[in-house]
């Protein structure tokens, strides 16, 4: 029989939007340009952990959504999504990390998700849905570069 442990590893305190902005600065006439195929999307993701106290943490996934159709700014989306989350007492060190940066985000990432095509149908656009991210992916190139960072430095 396998052991199942009585203490969850990753407590979620809360969820809020902590930063937030929509621009939809070539309205009414960006409407008239739109296509059927949509605007080009450049999106961009970063994950920041941040200490509160002792093995609580802010976990932020800064998103940032730049559309353009014909080389004009169809909207510009900045958001701040974050989280507060307690790591466990029986988590170890070496544990911490890839539950901030990977455990935390995939849960916090349907909400932030929700909010983006929220606010593109509110904004008159389609509602932009994001596909699913892999966080373990993101962890693991986000530790290569800090890597090659530090040998840059070095």
């Amino acid at each position: 029989m396998a052991e199942i442990p009585l203490e969850r590893p990753l407590i979620i305190h809360s969820q809020y939007i902590k930063d937030f902005s929509f621009e939809n600065p070539n309205a009414p006439e960006i409407f008239s340009a739109l296509n059927e195929q949509g605007p080009a999307l450049n999106i961009t993701l970063d994950v920041q952990p941040r200490l509160l106290s002792e093995r609580t943490y802010e976990i932020v996934l800064l998103l940032r959504v730049q559309a353009k159709v014909q080389e004009k700014t169809t909207f510009l989306i900045e958001l701040d999504y974050a989280g507060v989350v307690k790591v466990a007492d029986a988590v170890p060190e070496s544990e911490m990390e890839p539950l901030l940066m990977i455990e935390a985000p995939r849960y916090f990432f349907p909400f932030a998700r929700n909010v983006l095509a929220t606010i593109t149908r509110d904004g008159g656009f389609p509602p932009l849905v994001i596909n699913p991210i892999d966080f373990e992916q993101f962890y693991a190139r986000h530790k290569k570069n800090n890597q090659q960072t530090a040998v840059a430095q070095a």
